[in-house]
């Protein structure tokens, strides 16, 4: 029996994949991918392996197909856009492969909101604004926690990234006003980030929803909401001030 490889091939474009989720795929007997959210050419990476859509199936038939290939022997990747850990719904197949004793293995990939603040070009945290992110997703049919309601995430007022929720850009908004958040505050809308047609849609609470009416994306954007994405004003990072020291340097004296 082999390991099953749960990789992560990254947001979309084909040259932020892993080295090694590349060679994985190219030395694949089995790969199960994500449906439309693989892009092509990391799929024809698979050169001698056999495909499998698993939007086209159910939790028993993916399950069913990890185990039989593994427990031959073969090399089986289980490939999911982004990274894996972040709503891959990898933890029930790696426990049902473990009660079948087959041990899995996670390979990590850059994940879609790390692309999204790459292709708006700015820091996710910034001192003297934020020094939080948090990254979740409005309810829907899958329900949060009564702790996790966007209006008690809200109250931090820190980097509030959604995934899988822009669907509901109306309830984000209403929810994180609730929670505290100016109608002023900046939020940004990547879609599709990293891929060929990626568009991005800033705005602020008061706007965003009404600006993502008229260009109609309903579905795969990660939604921002943050000072950072337009801050009025930061404070420098003490690491590499001159009179800050550490490990590595010692601090200049004043009169250097």
């Amino acid at each position: 029996m082999s390991d099953v490889f749960f990789v992560g091939c990254g947001p979309g474009d084909p040259d932020l994949i892993t080295v090694k989720a590349k060679k994985l795929i190219q030395k694949a007997d089995v790969v199960v991918y994500s449906g439309s959210l693989i892009p092509e050419p990391i799929l024809k990476l698979c050169k001698k392996g056999k495909l499998y859509d698993a939007a086209k199936l159910v939790r028993e038939e993916i399950f069913d197909l990890l185990f039989k290939n593994a427990k031959k022997d073969k090399l089986v990747v289980r490939l999911h856009d982004g990274d894996p850990s972040i709503y891959g719904a990898i933890k029930e197949q790696i426990d049902n492969l473990e009660k079948k004793g087959i041990k899995s293995t996670v390979v990590p990939g850059v994940t879609a909101f790390l692309a999204s603040a790459a292709a708006l070009g700015m820091q996710l945290t910034l001192p003297g604004v934020t020094q939080t992110i948090i990254v979740t997703r409005a309810e829907s049919r899958t329900k949060v926690p009564k702790r996790e309601k966007i209006s008690e995430l809200a109250k931090h007022k820190a980097t509030l990234i959604f995934y899988l929720s822009i669907q509901l850009i109306s309830n984000l908004v209403t929810e994180a006003i609730a929670g505290g958040y100016k109608k002023s505050t900046p939020v940004a809308v990547v879609y599709r980030a990293s891929w060929k047609d990626q568009k991005i849609i800033k705005g602020t609470l008061g706007d965003i929803a009404k600006k993502i009416r008229e260009e109609k994306i309903t579905r795969t954007a990660i939604v921002i909401i943050s000072d950072v994405i337009d801050p009025k004003t930061y404070e420098y990072s003490k690491l590499y001030d001159k009179e800050f020291s550490h490990g590595y340097r010692k601090a200049k004296s004043k009169k250097s």
